[in-house]
């Protein structure tokens, strides 16, 4: 009998291109099975949502660029993302999840809406908040994420900082007090938060799935699995 946790992952699409297609990175996958899961692509539609949300031991929300609800974002901005098959069945899955407790992992477009559903808001260019924000939109840059010391990430990552790459132009700017900024970048821009509430439900800015093997910040998916084994 296999007692590998089953981890639910909602799959990506090519919005860039019309949205016809599901398409994502194999590297969640991979991430999850090195980290001792079994993970699962889950497809948009909405009869899935109980089942997975009984039948899986936990939630990965990936990243994307998706047109999300303009009240989550601060007075007189919204999203510049196309609309998105895939927003209704994510925030259901997320939502289903925590009701039931179950670990939830929020990567960068997923980290925004675990920050959101919680009452938390964003800006859709955060390079347009201040003259001082560093690029956080490209191919191969990468910069340090400052772990604030006593969260659950800081006890995941056994770390004050770590280098981590950047691929967002949507930030969180408002937290609200259900959410805990767990990690910041030089300028200041929240790059993970952590909803206390829940056993785990964190959220990460950046893509850890896409850093090498030995990064710490593969630690997440260790514990996001361990956490999954005893749901």
């Amino acid at each position: 009998m296999n007692d590998k946790p089953r981890i639910a992952i909602i799959l990506g699409e090519n919005t860039s291109a019309g949205g016809a297609r599901y398409d994502m990175s194999k590297s969640y996958f991979d991430a999850v099975v090195r980290a001792g899961g079994l993970p699962f692509g889950i497809p948009y539609v909405a009869d899935l949502t109980p089942l997975a949300a009984r039948e899986f031991d936990g939630f990965i929300s990936v990243g994307g660029r998706i047109n999300f609800p303009t009240e989550w974002y601060v007075d007189g901005d919204a999203s510049r993302f196309p609309r998105s098959d895939r927003l209704a069945v994510d925030r259901a899955l997320m939502e289903a999840f925590l009701e039931r407790d179950k670990p939830v992992l929020g990567i960068c477009n997923g980290m925004q809406m675990l920050a959101c559903l919680h009452g938390s808001r964003m800006v859709s260019e955060i390079r347009a908040l201040r003259p001082d924000i560093i690029p956080h939109d490209g191919e191969g840059l990468l910069h340090p994420a400052r772990i604030v010391s006593g969260t659950a990430l800081a006890r995941m990552a056994d770390a004050p900082e770590i280098e981590v790459n950047t691929f967002h132009r949507e930030a969180v700017v408002e937290v609200s007090r259900k959410v805990v900024a767990c990690a910041h970048a030089p300028d200041g821009v929240v790059e993970a938060i952590e909803v206390p509430a829940y056993r785990f439900a964190i959220g990460l800015q950046w893509h850890p799935e896409a850093m090498p093997p030995d990064h710490r910040g593969h630690r997440v998916f260790d514990a996001f699995v361990e956490a999954a084994r005893q749901a």
